[in-house]
This record gives C-alpha cells, sequence and structure tokens, in this order.
C-alpha cells in the first residue's frame, strides 16, 4: 500500500510541477521601480542575502514571486540538488527546511529565517518602501 501511496504522490507532483512553475512566470505583475540609485543600495543589501529553496517548492515560488514584485537581486541556492548548498542549510539554519532566507548581519553573524510568510513579510519590511 505504501508503494501505491508513494507513486501516486510522485504522479501527482509530475503532473503539477509544470502548473507551478508557470505559475510563477505568469503571476509575477510589475517589479517594483526605484531611482538607479537607490537600486544600487538595493542591490548591495541584497549581497548578503541567500534564498535556500527547491525550485518547485510552491511556498519557494511565493517567495521568488516576492523577490521579483520587489525587484531584489538576491541569491538563489538549489538546496535540493547541490550538495554543497543543502549541507550549508542544515549547518547554518539548523533543518533541511525550505524556503530559508540567510540574513548575513553587519556584525558577521548569521540569521536563519525559516517559512514563507516571514520572509516575505521582512523583505516588505525592508525594501518594499519605494523612494
Amino acid at each position: 500500500m505504501r508503494v501505491v501511496i508513494r507513486y501516486f504522490f510522485r504522479t501527482l507532483r509530475l503532473i503539477l510541477t509544470p502548473f507551478v512553475l508557470l505559475s510563477e512566470k505568469l503571476g509575477g505583475g510589475k517589479p517594483m521601480e526605484r531611482s538607479p540609485e537607490k537600486q544600487k543600495e538595493v542591490d548591495a543589501a541584497c549581497e548578503d542575502l541567500a534564498l535556500y529553496q527547491f525550485k518547485t517548492c510552491p511556498f519557494c515560488v511565493k517567495v521568488r514571486k516576492q523577490i521579483a514584485r520587489l525587484n531584489l537581486n538576491i541569491e538563489k541556492r538549489d538546496a535540493q540538488h547541490n550538495e554543497t548548498h543543502r549541507t550549508e542549510l542544515e549547518q547554518g539554519g539548523g533543518n533541511i527546511k525550505v524556503p530559508c532566507l540567510r540574513i548575513q548581519n553587519e556584525d558577521g553573524s548569521e540569521q536563519w529565517m525559516y517559512e514563507s510568510g516571514d520572509i516575505n513579510a521582512w523583505l516588505e519590511a525592508r525594501f518594499g518602501k519605494p523612494a
């Protein structure tokens, strides 16, 4: 019975994956516009951020949509297929759970933020105000 259930969910995932990825591409909207100087400041701030994610995870798609909407240049790290990124996520954040935003603080410490809603709220508070 377990085998049947496992194959059912694998098949379901294979069927839904293109739709999840398509919704990311089509559901975006217009990215936030900033002055070139302000965008340069935002890009510099984004150098201290990295998103650990799985390509087809719906919660990761939710965060990537927010990143695109806010016009952020955040490095995306595939923790599903890249063993180095997976190990970094496990050692730094304590869990292999995505999405996870790694925030490098000015003092050199790191903050690992899980949960798509928390990540999106933090990104909105930090970068959501156009200048």
